[in-house]
């Protein structure tokens, strides 16, 4: 089993940074992959970035250049640096581990506004 906490959600106002954090902990060997997703009410979970346990990502369309995915091997932490955010950036960000199985953090609210 995996444990996911997430950390670093807030309100921001547009343009704003704002940097998320996971910390995993448990069978951390059977991790290959982490990322975050994120939830809109009424929408379906989308994926924003993805990280391989060698450093490679992925991101989705709407947040290049914007958010940077990192992860820190030795603490067992993902991060995600958001940048330039902007209102449509609103929504609760789930934090992923993928290998042997898929967990899911509690998720942490990230809404954007003046």
């Amino acid at each position: 089993q995996v444990q996911l906490v997430e950390s670093g959600g807030g309100l921001v106002q547009p343009g704003g940074s704002l940097r998320l954090s996971c910390a995993a902990s448990g069978s951390i060997f059977l991790i290959a992959v982490m990322g975050w997703y994120r939830q809109d009410p009424g929408k379906q979970r989308e994926l924003v970035a993805t990280i391989t346990t060698q450093g490679s990502t992925n991101y989705a369309d709407s947040v290049k250049g914007r958010f940077t995915i990192s992860r820190d091997n030795a603490d067992n932490t993902v991060y995600l640096q958001m940048n330039s955010v902007k209102p449509e950036d609103t929504a609760v960000y789930y934090c992923n581990a993928q290998g042997v199985g898929s967990y899911w953090g509690q998720g942490t609210q990230v809404t954007v506004s003046s």
